[in-house]
């Protein structure tokens, strides 16, 4: 897949899951979907994502997996990117390791 078409499908996807999540959590937790990754062939997608607080991250992982096939007909029904990847939702624990060194760099 040539990296201009990665970057858009990536963009796409990321807007996608912005909405869908928020259409569709709970308001327990709030969950912010950081980045995409698109794998070289363009046929996987990873979604990472954070949440506040913390401790909901499993909580929500699971939720994001149980909609995984709700979230590809969602694509499907509202982009023009053809082929729908394989999605895997991720926790980012690298944003949440930014965030900790951010708040050590403050105090």
């Amino acid at each position: 897949m040539r990296e201009i078409k990665r970057e858009r499908t990536s963009e796409i996807l990321h807007r996608l899951a912005a909405e869908f999540v928020r259409d569709n959590a709970t308001k327990a937790s709030l969950i912010t979907i950081t980045r995409v990754e698109i794998s070289p062939t363009g046929k996987e997608a990873k979604i990472f994502f954070t949440t506040l607080p913390d401790k909901e991250q499993e909580t929500a992982l699971k939720f994001l997996e149980r909609k995984t096939p709700e979230f590809k007909m969602y694509v499907r029904d509202n982009s023009r990117i053809g082929f729908v990847p394989h999605i895997d939702f991720k926790i980012d624990f690298g944003e949440r390791n930014r965030q900790r060194l951010d708040e050590i760099n403050i105090e």
